[in-house]
């Protein structure tokens, strides 16, 4: 049973910090590609970065760099999301998603599975 599980999201000022939690558990050995996407009320689901846990090579999306940053820790199964100088912008709900070889990083038609996402409002 996969399961891909976000915590960490809340209201915070604009400037802000916040850091974003996904836990998977039950994928796939094959399943090894991790992103974070977002979708803001009214608008498509948007890709913000990606990562290859195994090696640690990330992908960000233009609107983030320089202000998010994600990592993982492989013994915990979890990946996360650093979030610096929130503007308004960046509300949205934010899904962690999980995928297998193949596809860009950023696109979430690629990715097989989705956890149910965690709400980010910035005041």
């Amino acid at each position: 049973h996969v399961q891909l599980v976000e915590s960490g999201g809340e209201s915070v000022q604009a400037g802000g910090s916040l850091t974003l939690s996904c836990a998977a558990s039950g994928l796939p050995a094959s399943t090894q590609y991790m992103a974070w996407f977002r979708q803001a009320p009214g608008k498509g689901r948007e890709g913000v970065v990606g990562i290859y846990p195994g090696t640690g090579t990330t992908y960000y999306a233009d609107s983030v760099k320089d202000r998010f940053t994600i990592s993982r820790d492989n013994a915990k199964r979890t990946v996360y999301l650093q979030m610096n100088s929130l503007k308004p912008e960046d509300i949205a709900m934010y899904y962690c998603a999980a995928k297998g070889p193949g596809g860009a990083y950023l696109e979430s038609h690629v990715y097989s599975y989705w956890g149910q996402g965690t709400q980010v409002t910035v005041s």
